[in-house]
């Protein structure tokens, strides 16, 4: 079954998940005041690249934060699994858990079973980042079906810095019909 392709400009999904420290989040929504909202969906667990990249977007959290992008961690794993990794981050964004196969779905994402991972649970999503702007409209899409083939967290704050310093609203790449 072929996934959805994300519509650049459109609205991002609504899509709920579990949240580690408890409730439920939709991906998309911001707190702490900022207005965009940055969704990094990660392989899990199993994933040594995942864990330098979760602490390389750690790392890039305060000028985000600056930017005014809040920042969520999302991936297939289970709360243990989530929590365990999540030791190893020192996470200070929030990261959510628990993403089903559909949602991966909607989401366009890449899927990878067992024979592509070592000590997985079930199937997982391979990486993808989202950012979501003001009005909830897709900013930027990044999807890869492998871990070392997605954008350094330093060049998504240079880039969002451009976005966000502009007095005329940048247009959304990737519109053209």
């Amino acid at each position: 079954m072929t996934s959805p392709k994300l519509q650049a400009g459109k609205p991002f999904p609504v899509i709920d998940t579990p949240l580690l420290g408890g409730g439920i989040t939709s991906l998309s929504d911001c707190a702490d005041g900022h207005d965009w909202k940055l969704i990094a969906v990660y392989r899990g667990k199993h994933c040594p690249l995942c864990t330098r990249y979760l602490r390389e977007l750690n790392d890039a959290l305060p000028e985000l934060n600056e930017l005014g992008v809040d920042v969520i961690a999302v991936s297939a794993d289970s709360e243990q699994r989530a929590r365990d990794q999540m030791e190893e981050v020192a996470a200070d964004y929030k990261v959510a858990y628990g993403l089903t196969v559909e949602q991966m779905q909607q989401l366009g994402l890449y899927i990878s079973g067992k024979g592509n991972g070592v000590d997985v649970e079930g199937p997982f999503a391979e990486p993808g980042l989202f950012v979501v702007n003001e009005a909830g409209n897709l900013q930027v899409i990044d999807i890869s079906n492998v871990p070392f083939a997605r954008p350094n967290p330093a060049s998504i704050v240079h880039g969002l810095r451009f976005f966000r310093s502009r007095t005329d609203p940048f247009p959304v790449n990737g519109t053209q019909t």
